[in-house]
């Protein structure tokens, strides 16, 4: 039997695999599936991040992978603190393929990117081409994610700079005076620089140089401080904390699969109104965030200047059809001179042009190129400015120091706060993995420089911060948890010399407790203290109930019968309830027995605790409550904050801990 394909078939399928080869390797659809592997892969590592027991939960996973490839967050947690967490260390590969092949994070690899460019899509779907072509248009304002960059990095290395200067120059007074002279060269002659590169170096020389100047007399290394404010902004760290505390919540809430219970997060609203804001801003121009907000999106369209790969055009001779700004992410106009630090990679000009001219190589563009983004001197230096005046304004109401906020309580293995200021990038992170739901982001607790970082808040959730549990310090991108082990946390074996760490203190409020406040019978809170022996124990009082005392018309011992029916029936059977009788034999005092039930004129004894004498006719009895007052032992409470949140008083709670105490600061030490 003859099998051969007669030649028309043949040709067609040919065809067939040709274009379906070509279909599969444009560099367009090969990105495409790149954002959908790297988007449902972080989506898989936020999942993963909860705390649980399957497989599919913190297993090992490297749920931070991200954040350690984010060359932003390396880099101010490296201005801030002068050092870089080993994790970090992965940012140096997303810089070296930055350098090599241009900024194709944000549109192969970014998972905020890849959403921004999804909607971005949508909005502009059916909208005629020359509408597309005037969205994506380069604007003016695309250079305000510069000006944002180089507000929180300057914020970011203040006290770094401030201090080496001054500790520089102050040595030296011909130096300084060399310096100012050097200074005013160098501001004459950038009124006369023709080239931009020139002038954006020298008017950077002078600012630095006047303010080394200023140093130089002026101890700026105590007023300037520095603060890490890039993730309040950076695409990552936003995109961790809008899915970790809003999305995964609201998703779970109905599924309850990814959690053992609803996840609450205080002020999450704010979070979701910024993430859907972004999002929903691209239906109006194309990847918005991207291009007037992202400070790393900033970041690496410095960097990528300096790349060895980019696109552009391989001759002059273009019809300028305009094909290829129709679908431009970035709005770095390829078919006129090509804006190279705004371009993303996205390729759809090399997919769009008919032409032939737009490729991806090594030369510099035909059509001529554009490397510094579009960046004012007086912009720059004024940036500068803001960023480092910044700080030292927002601590001006003294929060790190004797003004710091006694509510704000921060996870086990926090470094001291300026120093957890210094590294919290307010991913959300430790947040999403605390099994008991109790770390929130902070609204203004801490002031606008502590906005979203981390906070223990005892009423939400389903418990304390349990004992057996670090999980939070194993998360933290950057170490401003610490991480930490179990032995460490409990104060025991190598750590039994420090003791336990501390996350604060509890403090009973004896205007609310009940025992205290009200004589009601009460011992959650020393019942549910997970530390042994107990930091919190009790103190046995007996108080005579309101209306408690009556007169004895009679008893043989195990009841008693009082003249007036003044009790309620039941009331008193509880086994909270003795009955009180003064005097006695010798007049020893008060004899106790436990009332077991009453009617209204008559209560019944326990059998094994009758009455010692038997009571005359006419003797004063009193009804009395048996009371155990809580007392708090500094020396044993470590802040796990259990016995606040099983506290029946669902208000304001009556036991409540506070950040006395805390092991992290000897000054808010409570004891010697």
């Amino acid at each position: 039997m003859n099998r051969s394909v007669p030649n028309g078939s043949a040709s067609e399928v040919g065809s067939f695999f040709s274009a379906l080869s070509e279909i599969i390797m444009r560099i367009v659809t090969v990105r495409r599936i790149s954002q959908v592997f790297f988007l449902a892969l972080f989506l898989w590592f936020c999942v993963a991040t909860s705390f649980g027991i399957e497989w599919w939960q913190l297993r090992g996973w490297p749920v931070s992978w991200f954040l350690h490839l984010d060359p932003l967050v390396a880099l101010s947690t490296l201005l801030t603190t002068g050092s870089l967490y080993r994790d970090l260390l992965w940012a140096l590969v997303t810089l070296v393929l930055t350098v090599l092949l241009g900024r194709f994070f944000c549109s192969w690899v970014c998972p905020f990117g890849s959403l921004h460019h999804f909607v971005g899509y949508l909005g502009k779907r059916g909208k005629p081409f020359s509408s597309r072509v005037a969205l994506n248009r380069y604007h003016r304002a695309q250079s305000i994610k510069y000006h944002i960059l180089v507000v929180l990095l300057s914020a970011a290395a203040g006290a770094l700079i401030a201090h080496q200067v001054r500790e520089a120059v102050r040595p030296s007074i011909p130096l300084v005076a060399l310096l100012a002279v050097t200074i005013g060269l160098a501001w004459s002659a950038a009124g006369r620089a023709s080239e931009r590169n020139g002038k954006t170096f020298i008017f950077l020389s002078a600012f630095i140089g006047i303010w080394a100047l200023i140093a130089s007399f002026v101890a700026l290394d105590r007023m300037i401080a520095a603060s890490l404010q890039t993730g309040l902004l950076d695409p990552i760290a936003l995109v961790y904390r809008s899915i970790n505390l809003v999305v995964l919540p609201l998703a779970d809430s109905t599924m309850q699969r990814i959690s053992v219970s609803q996840r609450y997060y205080e002020g999450a609203w704010l979070i979701g109104a910024v993430f859907l804001a972004a999002l929903l801003l691209n239906l109006k121009v194309p990847r918005f965030y991207c291009r007037f907000v992202c400070p790393l999106g900033a970041l690496y369209g410095i960097l990528g200047r300096y790349a060895l790969w980019r696109i552009g055009k391989k001759d002059g001779d273009c019809p300028q059809c305009a094909l290829c700004e129709a679908d431009c992410e970035g709005g770095c106009e390829p078919g006129g001179t090509m804006r190279l630090n705004e371009c993303v990679l996205c390729m759809n000009c090399r997919d769009d042009c008919r032409h032939d001219i737009i490729t991806y190589s090594s030369r510099p563009s035909a059509g001529g190129e554009i490397t510094l983004p579009d960046l004012s001197r007086r912009g720059l230096v004024l940036s500068m400015a803001s960023g480092i005046a910044a700080v030292p304004l927002l601590r001006l109401g003294g929060g790190l120091g004797a003004n710091w906020n006694p509510s704000m309580i921060r996870p086990p293995g926090s470094l001291s706060e300026a120093d957890f200021l210094s590294r919290c990038i307010k991913c959300g992170q430790c947040m999403r993995v605390c099994p008991t739901n109790i770390i929130h982001p902070a609204g203004l607790e801490s002031g606008l420089e502590g906005l979203w970082t981390p906070i223990l808040n005892f009423r939400l959730g389903t418990s304390g911060c349990q004992l057996n549990c670090i999980a939070c310090s194993q998360v933290c991108p950057t170490a401003a948890i610490r991480p930490i082990t179990l032995d460490e946390k409990k104060g025991i074996k190598d750590f039994a010399a420090s003791g336990p760490v501390r996350l604060g203190m509890a403090f009973v409020d004896h205007g609310r407790c009940l025992p205290w406040a009200m004589d009601k019978p009460c011992i959650v809170c020393q019942e549910n203290c997970p530390v042994s022996p107990k930091a919190i124990f009790v103190r046995e009082v007996f108080n005579t109930v309101r209306s408690g005392v009556g007169v004895v018309a009679g008893s043989d011992g195990f009841t008693v019968e009082l003249r007036e029916p003044s009790l309620k029936p039941g009331r008193f059977g509880t086994g909270d309830y003795y009955l009180a009788i003064s005097g006695g034999p010798g007049g020893n005092g008060d004899m106790r027995a436990l009332i077991v039930s009453n009617s209204d004129r008559s209560l019944t004894l326990a059998s094994g605790r009758p009455l010692e004498f038997l009571p005359s006719p006419g003797t004063q009895a009193r009804i009395q409550v048996r009371l155990q007052r809580p007392q708090v032992d500094p020396e044993r409470c470590i802040g796990c904050g259990v016995c606040e949140h099983e506290c029946p008083v669902t208000g304001k709670r009556a036991i409540r801990v506070t950040a006395e105490n805390e092991s992290r600061s000897r000054k808010r030490s409570l004891l010697l």
